[in-house]
This record gives C-alpha cells, structure tokens and sequence, in this order.
C-alpha cells in the first residue's frame, strides 16, 4: 500500500475489522508485522522490550526476529536487511539509540532500499533510565523523519506509514513513542498483513559504502529529501487542524495532544504527525487565524524553537516543563498560568506522610552474595547498568560509580592507571551488559596492564527488562536452543590468565575469592555464578525461619538487604529483633551464613 492509501484507511477502518486491547508497544509490533516487515532485531530496555517479544510471536516464516548483544549491532542487523531491499526494524529505549547511533548517521546518507524503521522509545520523568533525552534531536542531526503517535492505534498506523515514507522518501523513519504510550492499552483496529516482494540487492557502491568522496555526493541529496518530506507532511492528512476558538491555538504532537484535548476540549488544535521536518507551511497558516498560539510538546522545546526561528509568535516551555513526564494536570497548569484557564478551587489538604518504600533487589537475588563481600569498603567499586546497581543504595552500599551500559570496566581501567586511588579497585558487570558493552573494556585492560578485579554477575538472563535471553543464555529469543558463550573462554582468548567460578550465595567462598583476585597483579575476573531467581520460573525451596530465643537483635542478616527479613515486634535492649517472611522466602540460605548465633535455620521454631 502507498502511503497515501495508508493515511486514507487509516480512520476509515471498517466497522467489522478486527478490534483488540493493545499496548502501544504491541501496537507498533501489529504495524510492523501489516506492513510485511521481514528482519527484527533488538536489546531489551524498558520502555522499548515488549515490542520485539510482541513481533516474536507473529510467524516464523513471516518475521525474524532476535535479540541482538546491543543496539548497534541490532541496527547493523536491520540495515543489512535494507541492503537486501526487505522491510526492516530496530527497536530501542533512548539510550539505547546513543549506542546505535554511529550506524544511523551514516546510513541517513545511504538510504533504505527496503523500509527501515527504528521504534524509539524515550522514558519521560525517567521511571527506569539513566538519563531523560529526546530523541527527536536524534531525527533531526541524522536528517531523518521522525513520526510520533499519540495512542496505541496511530502507533500501528504510523509504523505502518512509516515503512513507507522510508522506501517512497529513500530514508531510515524513527517511530517515536514514550514510557506512557508504549505501556497503555487501548483498543485498536487491526488490519491484514501487505509484504511487498523483497527487491534485492542492488550493487550500486558510491551509495552502499559510505565514503568521503560518496558521502560529498549524497549530501545535497539529503537536503533535497528533508525539503521533500516537509512538503508532504504539509498536504499529508496525517497533519491535521481541529477547529475551535480562534482565540486560542495549540501545536501539539505524542501524547500531549491527549493532554490538550482533556484540558482544552473548545481550542483550536494543530496536530502534528511529524515533530521533524516540520509542515511548515501549514504551521504559518495556523499561527496567521489565531490569536494566541501555543507549542505543547513533551520534553524539549524541539518544535517551539524551530517556529520561532520561522518568525512565529509562540509560547510552550515557559508554561510547560522541560523536564519530566507531561500530564493532563501539568498541561491544565501550564494553561492557568498562561491566563487561558482560570484556577481551580483549591483542593482539600490531608495531613498523611507517605510510607517510603526504597526499592530493593529480590528476596534471594544472587546479586545480594555477589555485594556482601564488597560492603566493607576495602574496594572501590564501580557499577553498571542492571538490577545489581540497587547495590550502591543502603543497606548493602557496595558500589561507588555507574555511568552507562558497559562503563564499569573502563572506569575501572582509569581509576586503576590514575595512579590516584590507594585501594583495589573493582568493576562489577552483569552478564548481558558485558557481552552488550563490557568485552572491548576488558580487552582494553588487558592490553593497558591495569591492576583490575572484574565481578561478573552472571545470572543468566536480562533480568532488569524482566527476563530476556541474550547470546549467554544458550536460547534465542523465540526459545529455541543455540549456541552459549563461555565466558571463561571468552576472558583468555583476550588475554585474562587469572579466572575463577564462584556460587553466588556462598559468602565466604565469595569473600576469600575477591581477596585472592585483587592481590593478583594484573586483570583478575571473578565469575559469579547464580539464575536470576525469577527466570524461567520463580526458585523457590524451603523457607528459612528464625529461632527467636537464639536472635540476639545484632541485625546483621539484616545488613544483606534482603525483604523476606524484617524487624519483629520482640526487642532485645532497644533493638529489635528479626523474623523471616515465609510467603518471600526463597531458602537461598545467606542470611543462615552471617547469622553469628546460629539463629537462623530450616524448621525452627519462630
């Protein structure tokens, strides 16, 4: 279908086509699979994961689709399939985007011969991320169109429209959604699955190899595509205005639109599909009948400042913030103080004070064993990007740094070579994130002669995302059994002659192992070895309890921070003693090892 007969269906989706609940993650994945996509490929982050796990459930001989080591090589992957003239998706969570980024610079100057469309999935407020960024300055340095949905249906349909404008337009299209979009349900018109026939590759090297000399040929091409998409997205119906009050008018796009329409239901609204290239003329024409115009966008001030450098009188981020999640509340806020709302009556006030519950790792989480050792502080410890980085907060504080997906390593290679720090130094990593980003570090270490202990926590899946295999695991992402990674023999073929093995929950073999390691002078790795206790199916034996009478209130099974162990009611000079939840307990056995009065076993009384 062409992108116009796309824009057409779009509302016009018959009253007896299938409707089904779906999140805008599931919904992009559905657009995917209806608009033929034939190669998938991603890492797992959240707000972004469900969208590969959904197109893994489409048919085989429809859809590959995998999980990659990281993104970059998930994007090399889909535009590989490009090359080959099939349609073709990565998806990814903001930051995700920054390790993709490389590829897609260069191949906005190369081009899609089959669609290329990458899911990008920013995390407003910063729920589940390192850092808040806005992807759509991403579109705009790469010179590539950006599509931004604001609800589960345009989510299908843009994506749908998306492959499109990548193959009529001869560019990658991101599908911009957020952590809101991507995990709210609503119902959704589905529609059949149109795959064109793949086109094949087409040997044409002064555009397939990106080169100086071809890249200085492409550029005006590139310049001449963002001025072609610009004036379709002005007559595209995809941009639309909702007339209203010519008092008052709004540019909006995402999921604000939603915000504004609750907030302002009588306002005259522009809604844009695109935040970049911008309809420009029909922007001028909308600014040209109202009186008062507003940009409504959600993080950066990307549209409000690219109109205002058009001439245009607008307000937007001097009423609505820059940073954090939009709602329908701070849109109303922002229109209050505007002087276009009137205040509301105050609301009553009461007098609570919120219990605060800081988050924790799971009852019996390995990462807890792997940790304790490290709590005394004779390391210093850099972290990275997973569930164990709840080890640098109380009551374990084991880790001093976390920087980005991988970073540990190599923080602890320039720690180590500073010359500036006394103790040893340690650099904990999970399983996915060092094979995502961790194994160049480790190489680097080696090479460098740094004086290093790596901790690899290796349990088996991705835990944080909630459980997704990775090239360590032995599975792909449909389940089906392949190859493993030795990470033993990963560590010497680069070079570490010093390795060892240890179980997870034993802390003493942990604790005598790391001495070993950061007195060895040079690159030590420290495999500690435990499932997640939640993946495939939750470990459990059976529970642990403590014998009152023995509990001298010490609380040092409490320093493991484990949730099962809470404070009784019983105190012992002041302190309180301690009691196990059964109903959390998984029988891991770690608190039993520090327990120092032998309280704490398999049946005893409470």
């Amino acid at each position: 279908m062409t992108a116009l007969a796309i824009e057409h269906d779009t509302p016009l989706r018959a009253a007896a086509a299938v409707a089904r609940p779906l999140t805008g993650n599931e919904a992009i994945a559905r657009g995917a699979w209806e608009a033929g996509v034939r190669v998938a490929a991603a890492y797992p982050g959240t707000p972004s994961t469900e969208i590969l796990e959904s197109l893994a459930t489409y048919p085989r001989e429809d859809v590959h689709a995998q999980w990659s080591p990281n993104e970059k090589v998930a994007l090399d992957v889909a535009i590989g399939a490009s090359y080959c003239g099939v349609r073709a998706l990565t998806a990814a969570k903001h930051v995700g985007l920054n390790v993709a980024a490389d590829a897609l610079m260069s191949h906005a100057y190369i081009g899609a011969h089959g669609g290329l469309v990458l899911a990008i999935c920013d995390d407003p407020g910063i729920h589940s991320s390192q850092t808040e960024q806005d992807t759509r300055y991403y579109a705009r340095l790469a010179t590539v169109p950006v599509l931004e949905p604001a609800d589960a249906q345009e989510a299908l349909d843009y994506t749908r429209l998306a492959f499109d404008l990548s193959e009529r337009f001869d560019t990658p299209v991101i599908v911009r959604s957020t952590t809101r979009l991507s995990h709210t349900r609503t119902v959704v018109r589905l529609g059949e699955r149109h795959a064109p026939p793949p086109r094949g590759f087409t040997e044409d090297p002064n555009r397939n190899v990106i080169m100086p000399a071809m890249a200085r040929r492409r550029r005006p091409f590139i310049l001449a595509r963002e001025q072609r998409l610009a004036e379709y997205f002005d007559g595209a119906t995809v941009t639309r205005v909702e007339p209203g009050d010519a008092a008052i008018g709004v540019i909006t796009v995402g999921t604000a639109y939603a915000y504004v329409k609750e907030v302002l239901p009588g306002a005259s609204v522009l809604k844009l599909a695109s935040s970049y290239p911008l309809a420009r003329e029909t922007i001028r024409a909308f600014c040209a009948a109202h009186e008062r115009v507003f940009v409504v966008e959600e993080l950066e001030p990307m549209i409000e400042t690219e109109v205002r450098a058009m001439g245009l009188a607008v307000a937007g981020k001097e009423f609505f913030p820059r940073a954090g999640e939009l709602s329908a509340e701070i849109v109303r806020d922002g229109f209050v103080a505007a002087g276009v709302l009137a205040p509301r009556p105050p609301a009553p006030t009461f007098d609570l004070e919120p219990l605060v519950r800081p988050p924790v790792l799971c009852a019996g989480c390995p990462h807890i064993g792997s940790y304790f050792p490290l709590r005394s502080g004779e390391a210093r410890v850099t972290g990275d990007i997973g569930c164990y980085t709840l080890a640098a907060l109380q009551p374990l504080a084991a880790m001093d740094t976390c920087v980005s997906m991988g970073s540990s390593i190599g923080n602890a290679v320039g720690m180590a070579l500073s010359g500036a720090e006394r103790k040893p130094v340690v650099a904990t990593i999970g399983d996915s994130t060092f094979l995502h980003g961790g194994i160049p570090a480790l190489m680097d270490a080696v090479y460098n002669q740094a004086s290093i202990t790596v901790l690899l926590l290796d349990n088996r899946t991705v835990a944080m995302t909630g459980g997704q295999d990775h090239p360590g695991t032995g599975r792909t992402l449909r389940g089906d059994a392949t190859h493993k990674v030795d990470y033993e023999a990963l560590c010497r073929a680069v070079g570490v002659n010093w390795i060892r093995r240890v179980d997870s929950y034993d802390l003493a073999a942990g604790r005598q192992t790391l001495r070993e390691a950061m007195e060895y002078d040079g690159v030590a790795v420290v495999i500690s070895d435990r499932p997640c206790v939640l993946d495939p199916v939750k470990i459990k034996g059976p529970p642990l309890t403590v014998d009152a009478a023995a509990c001298t209130a010490c609380q040092s099974c409490m320093n493991l921070g484990c949730p099962a162990i809470t404070w009784s009611e019983e105190t012992l000079e002041g302190r309180h003693k301690v009691q196990i939840d059964p109903a959390q307990c998984i029988g891991c056995a770690m608190c039993l090892q520090v327990c120092p009065t032998d309280g704490i076993g398999a049946g005893m009384n409470a």
